[in-house]
């Protein structure tokens, strides 16, 4: 199946984009193996400089990068500051250490710095940068006033605060890079505290605006139209939608966590029931209708599947045992260099399968800025006819 180019008429679900991002997410979770978290990270970040879009939201991937760097080094700077469970015989330096008071016992501050504990840290990291890194590249490939369409009825006010905040954020650094360039070209200073300050109102101002001209369009457009529904109705509704959300919160938890695949699947499969039950008849009192709704087809399903093929690969060598369980865990006592398992490194090449199937994206070349302006004048009108069901 060779991609074609993308267009409105077979531009990919986003929701799809959402399963394949969050079966990476849970593959993730299920290893702290540094090898194969690189190669989920490589395999997220091949899909989305592959296949995201000149929007500013396909912008945001970079952002997350820097966060997962972020979230990276505090980690291991806890490691070092605050020591770490795991014993190690390498030590690298000795951190003048915190007396404390004895209801602390088994918390310290410095200390022995060993080589295993900065390991163990590292590969713990990894794997919370991995998990920030698959959630970027779902921001980075959906677009989010279409996601917003294929919201259920009872999840529209919501869906609508969610996209308009994912919509504007974005928005706000094209701003600041428009500024920033223009400031250039002129001479003029852009970074420093005075930079800030003059760049710092201009964006304020646009926001204000975008956000005045939304709030028109959207009052335009009869936003916030509901149906009347008996009350018992609207009990049954809550009730169905909150026990089926804490439903998926519990198994979720237990699908991720080590010792809970037992009840894991029963309990998920009993909230995804009851929060479906749930958001049907909330959907009642929704009056709106959807113009031109996006299709789930062959494309949608191969890219949603290849991300869930990940997550159940790595879910099911884990609850083998024995050495299949712990090659996705790699000790650290004694030190040694991990081995990479075959079998759940191929599984995670299925994640590039969105790389070859889903519509390619258009190129072109665009100014510094253009790209970002003419995408936030859309974004209001696309973000305010969603919001109407126009």
């Amino acid at each position: 199946m060779v991609a074609p180019p993308a267009g409105r008429a077979n531009a990919l679900h986003p929701g799809a984009w959402w399963v394949w991002a969050l079966g990476l997410g849970v593959a993730a979770s299920r290893t702290t193996h540094p090898l194969l978290l690189g190669l989920l990270v490589a395999v997220a970040g091949y899909v989305v400089a592959a296949r995201r879009t000149e929007a500013p939201w396909a912008r945001a991937y970079g952002a997350f990068v820097k966060i997962a760097l972020v979230v990276l080094g505090v980690r291991l700077v806890f490691a070092v500051l605050l020591g770490s469970p795991i014993p190690g015989t390498h030590v690298l330096f000795t951190l003048p250490e915190v007396p404390l008071p004895d209801w602390a016992q088994g918390v310290r501050i410095g200390g022995r710095v060993t080589l295993e504990g900065l390991v163990f840290a590292l590969y713990d990291g990894v794997r919370l940068a991995a998990l920030l890194l698959c959630v970027g590249a779902a921001n980075a490939l959906a677009n989010p006033s279409r996601l917003l369409k294929s919201l259920p009825g009872a999840l529209y006010e919501v869906g609508v605060a969610v996209v308009v905040a994912m919509t504007f954020a974005p928005n706000l650094i094209a701003d600041v890079r428009r500024l920033r360039a223009a400031r250039r070209l002129r001479g003029r200073p852009d970074r420093g505290l005075r930079g800030v300050l003059q760049v710092g109102l201009p964006v304020l101002e646009g926001a204000l605006e975008r956000s005045v001209a939304l709030a028109a369009a959207m009052d335009a457009r009869g936003y916030g139209r509901t149906a009347d529904v008996p009350v018992r109705v609207r009990r049954l509704t809550a009730a169905l939608t909150l026990g089926g959300l804490l439903g998926v919160c519990a198994g979720a938890y237990g699908l991720l966590g080590a010792d809970g695949a037992g009840y894991a699947l029963p309990v998920l499969a009993a909230g995804l029931a009851a929060a479906l039950g749930g958001l049907w008849l909330g959907g009642r009192r929704t009056v709106r209708t959807r113009y031109r709704p996006d299709g789930w087809g062959a494309r949608a399903w191969l890219v949603a599947g290849s991300g869930a093929a990940v997550a159940v690969t790595l879910v099911g060598w884990g609850t083998l045992g024995g050495a299949a369980a712990e090659a996705l865990h790699p000790g650290v006592v004694p030190l040694t260099a991990p081995e990479l398992p075959l079998w759940p490194a191929a599984a995670i090449l299925l994640g590039l399968l969105p790389a070859l199937v889903a519509p390619a994206p258009p190129r072109t070349a665009t100014g510094p800025g253009a790209a970002g302006d003419t995408a936030a004048g859309r974004d209001v009108t696309d973000v305010a006819k969603e919001a109407s069901g126009s």
